[in-house]
């Protein structure tokens, strides 16, 4: 079994998950900061790892007028300070090959958005940075054809490689999550990330944004804890509604501690069952 590994953290199927959380996109280094700072506590408190999570462009927008983000530079600038003053690992996504390598200067752990999981030059660019790689499954793709997203970034030279669960698309404006698709995709070998809150999303359900159910992200999560993962995804915000995007699928901050306190127990028992098979 592939462990994922980043300073002083161990990812893997097997071993206690890991959280990955922050807001959607970057709105401000003092918001970024506050966020980060926070959700650390919580999970230092838990005793859970954390990887904070947060995006400098959101090219995958309903529409042309959806925020987008506040671009590479500034984004690269503001995640380096989360970083060094938080103490910190940080992930952020890469939509196009020349983003990669200087992203790669900055964030830990680079995401391949769900859209853009088999476009071949990107995973290359990816690959080619030597970085930990989190590849959001499409909502158009089975779980199995995941392997060939793993064998096109083990051709390119990856090692630490993560799948990432995020639902499919169910009819318009709707996703389901088939749970046979965690233990399926983590007969890869590689760790597995179950994202519990873009699992929720109701994509352009809202005519030129998506929808949401937040509500039903602690349970998806839940159930994903309890087959057994390497990592939790979650969306979180202080105010979800005024957030630029997603804010209808992300989880409230204040709500977090409770969430991760009943994961928690779960994953206790689910690795002690996995642990023995």
């Amino acid at each position: 079994m592939d462990i994922v590994s980043l300073e002083n953290i161990k990812i893997s199927n097997a071993s206690p998950f890991v959280f990955i959380g922050g807001p959607c996109a970057i709105e401000s280094l003092e918001h970024c900061l506050f966020m980060a700072q926070n959700i650390k506590n919580i999970c230092d408190k838990l005793k859970i790892s954390y990887i904070f999570k947060s995006s400098f462009d959101k090219a995958n927008r309903s529409s042309f007028s959806g925020k987008r983000g506040v671009g590479i530079d500034q984004g690269l600038d503001i995640l380096s300070e989360v970083k060094k003053q938080v103490s910190v690992p940080v992930l952020t996504d890469v939509h196009l090959p020349e983003q990669c390598k200087k992203t790669a200067e900055v964030a830990d752990v680079l995401q391949i958005p769900a859209f853009l999981c088999r476009q071949t030059d990107l995973l290359r660019a990816v690959a080619e940075t030597g970085k930990a790689i989190n590849v959001k499954k499409g909502q158009f793709i089975s779980p199995s054809d995941m392997k060939n997203v793993v064998a096109k970034l083990e051709h390119f030279g990856a090692e630490d490689i993560m799948l990432c669960e995020r639902g499919a698309c169910f009819g318009y404006n709707n996703l389901v999550v088939d749970m046979r698709g965690l233990p399926i995709m983590a007969k890869t070998g590689y760790p597995v990330i179950f994202d519990a809150t873009h699992s929720v999303q109701l994509p352009s359900a809202n005519g030129e944004c998506s929808g949401g159910e937040r509500e039903f992200a602690p349970f998806l999560a839940r159930a994903a804890i309890a087959i057994g993962v390497a990592g939790i995804f979650m969306e979180v915000h202080d105010n979800p509604e005024t957030a630029p995007c997603d804010g209808a699928n992300m989880v409230y901050l204040r709500d977090l501690e409770q969430i991760l306190t009943e994961l928690v127990a779960l994953d206790k028992i689910s690795k002690q069952y996995i642990r023995r098979i």
